[in-house]
Formats: structure tokens, C-alpha cells, sequence
């Protein structure tokens, strides 16, 4: 059985995120979503909030789970008996930095790999960041996240 994590901090999920985890979907036999514990981004909701949003809109994925995390990501992959890493490559610019965290993810765990997948390229603009900054000062984010996560933004910024 193939298995593979697909890391983040999903504050918050995307259509984007969900475009690139419907295709780790397709590709391996198992996903786990492991949300990062990342304080040094500052997210907006909690690690629990985020595991809440993720849950409801992963329920169409029978071979989905989401789970937190922390600590060395290649860590967690041997702990949770993952062949994968899945991370999205939205643009050239996203490229370097990834590549970079594989490269360095390879010399802690050889066995581990990285795949990169690329989502539809009418998500390859929108980032959370993005998002955030669009919901804050009550612009329309629905074309961008599920209707669960818009309402918990209109609400995390009222």
C-alpha cells in the first residue's frame, strides 16, 4: 500500500490545496494531510480550527485522513510509514524553496521522496496568504476556499 503526507499549515485550506490533495488522491492508495504546529507563522486559526476545516471538505476522499503534526516532516513520514512527500508547485517562484527543502529532506531520509505536483492553473495565483489579506478587508474569497472556511474568515475578521 503506497502511502503519502501532504504537509501544510492550510491556514486555510484552498481550492488550490484541495486541486493538488484530489491528485496525491488519485496517485497513492492512502493521503494523510499532517497540518503543521507552525507558531512562527503566526496563523490565523488554531491547529485544531484548521484539522476542523480540513476534515469537511476531505470527507469526498475515502483514502484521506488529516492529522497535526510537528517537528522534522521526514520524522514524521517514517513514524507514519510514508513512501512521499506531495507538495504543490504553484508558480517558478514556489520552485527554489521547495526544491531546497527536498533536497535537504533526501539527505535526512534518503528513502523518503518528494513529489511535486502542479494544481489547474486557475489556482496557481492563490495562496493563503492571498486569501487572508482579501478576506480581511472583505473582499469576496468563495472562488478561492470552500464555503465552510469563507464563513470562518468573514467571521475571524469581523
Amino acid at each position: 500500500m503506497r502511502h503519502c503526507i501532504y504537509p501544510g499549515t492550510f491556514d486555510p485550506i484552498t481550492y488550490g490545496h484541495l486541486d493538488v490533495l484530489g491528485r496525491a488522491a488519485k496517485l497513492f492508495d492512502r493521503v494523510t494531510v499532517a497540518v503543521a504546529d507552525n507558531p512562527g507563522k503566526r496563523p490565523l486559526f488554531s491547529s485544531a480550527e484548521r484539522i476542523s476545516l480540513l476534515e469537511a471538505n476531505v470527507a469526498m476522499f475515502g483514502n484521506v485522513t488529516v492529522i497535526p503534526f510537528d517537528g522534522l516532516l521526514v520524522d514524521f513520514c517514517v513514524a507514519q510509514h510514508a513512501d512521499a512527500i506531495i507538495r504543490g508547485l504553484r508558480a517558478l517562484s514556489d520552485f527554489e524553496f521547495e526544491f531546497n527543502m527536498a533536497l535537504m529532506n533526501r539527505h535526512l531520509k534518503p528513502k523518503v521522496e518528494t513529489i511535486f505536483v502542479m494544481p489547474n492553473e486557475q489556482f496557481s495565483y492563490t495562496s493563503s496568504s492571498l486569501v487572508k489579506q482579501v478576506a480581511k478587508y472583505g473582499g469576496d474569497v468563495s472562488h478561492f476556499v470552500p464555503p465552510n472556511v469563507a464563513a470562518a474568515l468573514k467571521q475571524a475578521y469581523a
